[in-house]
């Protein structure tokens, strides 16, 4: 199969349309997600619904594992555009924005839970790649933001921040999932307590 790149050698401008219509069809297959669910976000359903071939969406997806992955990648990239973390928010604020930000997407938090779910399974090489990728990216974020945390003497330094980052990625995810089980669970309050948990003792 050939890719983006390939085809746009020799074609001026087809790069760009290729990733245009590549985009086009990420907003689409998000809609359709939020319409479904993901039992209704098969490529055949997807295709079907956008109005284009399966082959032509088998262009741009090989599976409908690398369609989901990539229908929340689009999605996190376009909530990060909307509504970027500030530059001096504690790593406790983070991970509480993104969380609360996450809930407000409809069925965002069910695909989160049920690709990474799906990327510990044989032969889900393309969504264990994506998300250990963004395991250290969202942890490599928080570590940053802990250790100037602890230089300040707001957080405590007992514990090496990035013990602390990894802690934090598994409540906010693990709350979430519970959340998915109960909404009535206070997600926001209920992580925003950890910040007294990480207050140095006096």
């Amino acid at each position: 199969m050939s890719t983006d790149g390939e085809n746009a050698m020799g074609r001026p401008g087809a790069y760009a349309k290729g990733v245009a219509r590549r985009r086009e069809i990420l907003d689409r297959a998000i809609e359709v997600f939020q319409e479904r669910g993901l039992q209704g976000t098969s490529l055949r359903r997807i295709a079907e619904a956008i109005g284009v071939s399966h082959a032509a969406l088998l262009h741009y997806f090989e599976s409908r594992e690398q369609l989901l992955v990539a229908v929340y990648e689009h999605a996190e990239i376009q909530r990060g555009i909307r509504d970027p973390h500030p530059v001096d928010a504690t790593g406790v604020e983070t991970m509480v924005r993104s969380a609360v930000v996450n809930v407000t997407v409809p069925g965002l938090v069910e695909l989160y839970s049920t690709l990474v779910a799906g990327a510990l399974e044989s032969g889900s090489e393309h969504g264990k790649r994506f998300f250990t990728a963004r395991f250290e990216r969202v942890r490599r974020d928080l570590v940053e933001r802990l250790a100037a945390e602890q230089r300040a003497g707001t957080v405590r330094d007992d514990v090496s921040a990035e013990h602390l980052a990894a802690l934090l990625v598994a409540a906010s995810d693990g709350l979430q999932v519970q959340w998915l089980l109960d909404p009535s669970i206070e997600l926001e309050r209920t992580l925003a307590s950890l910040s007294v948990l990480l207050r140095p003792s006096r």
